[in-house]
């Protein structure tokens, strides 16, 4: 039964991490309801939350990797390589969208997991982030699908989009909301925001997993090392199906699809919590 849980919270998170919807959210309640974590230890909860995570991070890695294997062959300008086009401009500005946020989710990290991290909080985030989805469309988005590939990101770009970030902190806003709405706020067009905000994932969620893989490696049992890799394999999985399915939708239909589904699964686990008091 642990080991159909957390390929639950994989399906979850592969389905969710990318979509404007809050995959962190997402987990917060689905992990509630099934019960998932309230025998494990903090150690455990941290490192599956993120390795799940890097399970999504990973297909992009995959499906993205000719962009990703350009960037580390043109790392340096050159003379056939100006420095716009070079690798380490491109990772530079990916650097510049996180500053904001790091400087903000580290330190208040501890605080922000202990008084946001619960269904409520997830469920009131949903619903005001849905309508602040809806809003920002009609007034911001640009009709284009321009990929990240044909366009150059400009610094001051990356700044607000970093800025727009900051807001993701909060369980239930969405990373990929966030960073959307920043990339339309400077004038991105809405696939190639969507692709920005996938490369902006790979070096956070690298890093923390990193991290939470080395701080809990000697504390945690088998039976929790094997529902990492089901949590991880299932995500990885799920993810890859979803990434082009999502950014083809993006062509077509609009944003605030997502924002009519945020506000009545908010609904739904607000009635919820009302008949059966969340843990």
């Amino acid at each position: 039964m642990f080991m159909f849980k957390a390929a639950i919270l994989g399906v979850v998170e592969g389905l969710t991490e990318f979509l404007p919807v809050s995959s962190t959210g997402h987990l917060v309640i689905f992990s509630n309801l099934i019960d998932f974590y309230s025998h494990s230890s903090k150690e455990f909860v941290d490192m599956f939350n993120m390795v799940i995570q890097l399970g999504a991070i990973l297909a992009v890695v995959i499906l993205y990797r000719k962009k990703i294997i350009d960037t580390i062959l043109n790392l340096f300008p050159s003379k056939n390589t100006p420095l716009e086009d070079s690798g380490m401009y491109f990772w530079g500005m990916i650097v510049i969208s996180c500053i904001p946020a790091a400087a903000i989710g580290i330190p208040f990290d501890d605080l922000v997991e202990y008084y946001l991290f619960n269904p409520t909080t997830v469920a009131t985030a949903l619903f005001f982030g849905g309508i602040l989805m809806i809003i920002a469309e009609s007034k911001l988005r640009k009709h284009s699908n321009v990929s990240l590939s044909k366009i150059t990101i400009t610094p001051r770009q990356a700044i607000i989009i970093g800025l727009f970030q900051v807001f993701s902190i909060i369980p239930g806003v969405s990373r990929s909301a966030s960073t959307i709405i920043g990339g339309w706020v400077a004038g991105l067009g809405t696939v190639a925001a969507a692709e920005y905000s996938f490369f902006l994932a790979i070096p956070v969620m690298f890093g923390q997993a990193l991290l939470n893989i080395l701080d809990a490696r000697g504390n945690l049992v088998s039976m929790e090392w094997m529902a990492l890799f089901v949590g991880f394999a299932v995500s990885f999985i799920v993810a890859l199906l979803v990434i082009g399915s999502f950014l083809d939708f993006l062509k077509k239909k609009p944003m605030k699809l997502f924002a009519y589904y945020r506000m009545i699964f908010a609904f739904l686990v607000l009635a919820y919590g009302l008949f059966f008091p969340w843990k």
